[in-house]
């Protein structure tokens, strides 16, 4: 039981095998349950990044249109371009929500008592695995929204037609799809840089709110144990069999995606978790080490 914590407090020289498995975790049957409500999740995980990924956007059929506001033709153009748009933007939207719902399970299984938040990782890697693809996930997602300027145009001229039909009196099919109400929670989420990033700060910190008898530390702990597992497996390559260089990525991202999470959160209750993490990370000024997590750390 202490040999993850060995490996957190550095004593890694007589214990090189400890790491969570992030390539083989299987769940216990004390972990099943969950297990299976985050994998039903998760499941729909790759689709939607990779349905982000091909997004192209309106941008040639909305120009077309606003320069020439009096041709019908390509007013129907437009919108027929960007309705279908506007539904997938939803569906992303919609899985924020199934995703929030999902990290907040999760942290009530790794943060509760009787054990500490690096005893549950430890003993529940499977969880701790699926812990890892949420974070994942959602840096995947924002990188590729970052760099998707026509997600906001798209959108920003769907909601202006909406407005200016609703005040001549027009209903649009669309409407029954994404109503006043879905379109303003849609027009917060993308309004965001990282709306995802987001979202999960949100989650966390609406689960500290909600579990007032459990110790904020004990949230902020388990993902600040997440980080220096992954930090160690990735200064000490030795102590860690994984093979592809998938997964070392992988593991770089979980890295990343805790520390923007903790940085989201009251600055005095993790002040002291991330200057143990600036000053105990070795690597942290190396040409090698990503520029992001320099940045984030200094």
């Amino acid at each position: 039981m202490g040999n993850l914590l060995k490996v957190l407090t550095r004593e890694i020289e007589n214990y090189p095998h400890f790491f969570l498995d992030f390539e083989n975790a299987q769940p216990t049957e004390g972990e099943r349950e969950i297990w299976n409500q985050i994998s039903a999740v998760l499941q729909d995980s790759e689709s939607i990044l990779a349905d982000l990924q091909a997004y192209k956007g309106a941008g040639p059929e909305i120009r077309d249109a606003i320069q020439n506001p009096n041709d019908i033709q390509l007013q129907e153009k437009a919108w027929n371009a960007v309705c279908p748009l506007v539904v997938r933007l939803k569906r992303f939207y919609e899985f924020s929500i199934r995703l929030e719902k999902a990290l907040q399970s999760l942290l009530e299984s790794l943060t509760c008592p009787p054990y500490t938040p690096t005893q549950h990782l430890e003993r529940e890697q499977a969880l701790a695995k699926e812990f890892a693809e949420i974070l994942h996930f959602t840096l995947r997602f924002d990188e590729l929204k970052m760099r998707n300027p026509a997600i906001q145009n798209d959108f920003s001229y769907y909601r202006r037609t909406i407005s200016r039909n609703r005040i001549n009196n027009m209903h649009l099919d669309i409407e029954n799809e994404v109503n006043n109400e879905m379109a303003n929670r849609m027009s917060l989420f993308y309004a965001e840089a990282t709306p995802m990033l987001k979202t999960l700060s949100n989650a966390t910190m609406h689960f500290v709110s909600e579990n007032k008898t459990l110790p904020i530390e004990n949230t902020t702990d388990c993902l600040s144990t997440m980080t220096s597992v992954c930090k160690v497996m990735l200064e000490t390559p030795e102590s860690c069999v994984f093979t592809s260089e998938e997964t070392l990525m992988f593991c770089m991202r979980v890295m990343k995606g805790c520390i923007k999470v903790l940085k989201e959160q009251a600055p005095d209750s993790v002040e002291g978790l991330l200057n143990a993490l600036r000053f105990t990370t070795k690597h942290l000024n190396d040409e090698s080490t990503s520029k992001q997590i320099r940045a984030m750390l200094q």
